[in-house]
Protein backbone atom coordinates (compact mmCIF):
# COMPACT_ATOMS: atom_id res chain seq x y z
CA UNK A 1 0.00 0.00 0.00
CA UNK A 2 2.05 3.36 -0.87
CA UNK A 3 0.97 6.30 0.82
CA UNK A 4 1.48 9.78 -1.01
CA UNK A 5 4.27 12.05 0.02
CA UNK A 6 1.93 14.45 1.30
CA UNK A 7 0.76 12.22 4.03
CA UNK A 8 3.85 12.69 5.84
CA UNK A 9 2.66 16.16 7.21
CA UNK A 10 -0.49 14.69 8.48
CA UNK A 11 -1.41 14.10 12.27
CA UNK A 12 -0.64 10.17 13.35
CA UNK A 13 -4.78 9.20 14.28
CA UNK A 14 -5.87 10.66 10.94
CA UNK A 15 -4.05 9.06 8.90
CA UNK A 16 -4.56 5.58 11.07
CA UNK A 17 -8.02 5.88 10.47
CA UNK A 18 -8.16 6.82 6.66
CA UNK A 19 -5.59 3.77 6.38
CA UNK A 20 -8.05 1.60 8.16
CA UNK A 21 -11.32 3.04 6.09
CA UNK A 22 -9.00 1.89 3.26
CA UNK A 23 -8.46 -1.38 3.94
CA UNK A 24 -12.00 -1.95 5.30
CA UNK A 25 -13.56 -0.75 2.48
CA UNK A 26 -11.18 -3.44 0.52
CA UNK A 27 -12.32 -6.29 2.56
CA UNK A 28 -9.26 -6.77 4.87
CA UNK A 29 -10.07 -8.41 8.46
CA UNK A 30 -8.56 -9.15 11.92
CA UNK A 31 -5.57 -6.18 11.64
CA UNK A 32 -4.08 -3.97 13.63
CA UNK A 33 -2.37 -0.38 13.17
CA UNK A 34 0.24 0.62 15.29
CA UNK A 35 1.40 4.28 15.74
CA UNK A 36 5.52 4.01 16.79
CA UNK A 37 8.58 6.29 16.78
CA UNK A 38 10.50 5.65 13.37
CA UNK A 39 13.59 4.21 15.28
CA UNK A 40 11.70 1.60 16.92
CA UNK A 41 10.34 -0.08 13.58
CA UNK A 42 11.92 -3.73 13.62
CA UNK A 43 10.23 -6.36 11.07
CA UNK A 44 6.79 -4.87 10.69
CA UNK A 45 5.18 -3.82 7.93
CA UNK A 46 4.83 0.30 7.55
CA UNK A 47 1.88 1.52 5.80
CA UNK A 48 2.15 5.02 6.60
CA UNK A 49 4.58 7.83 7.86
CA UNK A 50 3.19 11.08 10.00
CA UNK A 51 4.62 13.97 12.31
CA UNK A 52 7.05 14.98 9.57
CA UNK A 53 8.42 11.26 9.33
CA UNK A 54 9.23 10.74 13.18
CA UNK A 55 6.30 8.20 13.34
CA UNK A 56 5.27 5.16 11.37
CA UNK A 57 2.25 3.13 11.27
CA UNK A 58 2.45 -0.25 11.00
CA UNK A 59 -0.16 -2.93 9.57
CA UNK A 60 0.02 -6.31 11.69
CA UNK A 61 -2.21 -9.53 10.73
CA UNK A 62 -3.75 -11.12 13.66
Amino acid sequence: MAVPAFAQQKACEELKSEIAAKLDAKGVKNYTLNVVASADVKDAKVVGSCEAGSKKITYEKK
